[in-house]
């Protein structure tokens, strides 16, 4: 390409990005939970990280938006949205048809599987739960799965957050607990005695942002520069950061 046309292209991308900012809300305030590391949580400083919040701030930067990011608890992170409270929610959330009816979500950004985590001694897999008290964090696919594999042969345990069942399985109050596969091999990397039980499970579980619904606009900018990341390298990046496979 001949210089003069290559600064041309260069010249209408720039224009394309400004003119994309334009549409967006400023600031473009984005909601995550702040309680399921490596995925999002806070340091000593009182800041938000994890992948959700480097995966946020390389879409804000993509889109040249002004962004904010919030913390903000799991049970109330939907109705805040839908109240206007902020714009978009980048925490780890499954995009299911339930959560379709009061919001809409963009393409995925990772796919998720679920785990039984558990004593080394103790159960040996998903089959192995019977009579059983087993964990999961509240309105999540972990939970729903529990219920919907286990109610009537385990006791099933519902948690607020994600750390306060691991802290009830490391001090013996759980015999198991079901999560998203990420969070639980992070955690099982800071402790001893507890392993995966079995295989992942496989429930075609895919990640997506989560806006109010009729915000197309929105929703467009999100999904060009989700594969925006995806093909400049700045999503590899952030991904080998946390992980040592694709969890795309």
């Amino acid at each position: 390409m001949k210089l003069s046309h290559l600064l041309s292209a260069l010249a209408l991308g720039v224009s394309a990005n400004v003119a994309l900012a334009a549409d967006l809300p400023n600031p473009l305030r984005i909601a995550t939970e702040g309680a399921y590391p490596p995925f999002n949580g806070v340091d000593a400083n009182g800041q938000l990280i994890g992948f959700d919040v480097d995966i946020a701030n390389a879409l804000c930067e993509e889109m040249q938006a002004n962004c904010e990011l919030v913390a903000q608890d799991w049970d109330g992170i939907i109705p805040a949205l839908v109240a206007n409270k902020y714009d978009a929610i980048i925490a780890s959330m499954s995009i299911t048809d339930e959560r379709k009816q009061t919001i809409d979500f963009t393409n995925k950004y990772y796919s998720n599987y679920l785990a039984v985590i558990a004593p080394t001694d103790g159960a040996k897999g998903p089959n192995d739960l019977a009579g059983k008290t087993v964990g999961a964090q509240r309105s999540t696919l972990a939970s729903q799965w529990a219920e919907d594999n286990l109610m009537g042969r385990a006791n099933v345990k519902l948690y607020d957050t994600q750390t306060a069942a691991y802290a009830d399985l490391q001090a013996g109050r759980l015999d198991a607990m079901v999560s998203d596969i990420y969070p639980a091999m992070d955690w099982l990397s800071t402790v001893d005695g507890f392993a995966l039980a079995g295989d992942k499970i496989d429930i075609n579980d895919q990640i997506g942002i989560g806006i109010r619904q009729g915000e197309e606009s929105l929703k467009e900018a999100f999904n060009q520069a989700i594969d925006a990341i995806r093909a400049n390298g700045k999503y590899a990046e952030i991904n080998a950061k946390y992980f040592s496979a694709d969890i795309y």
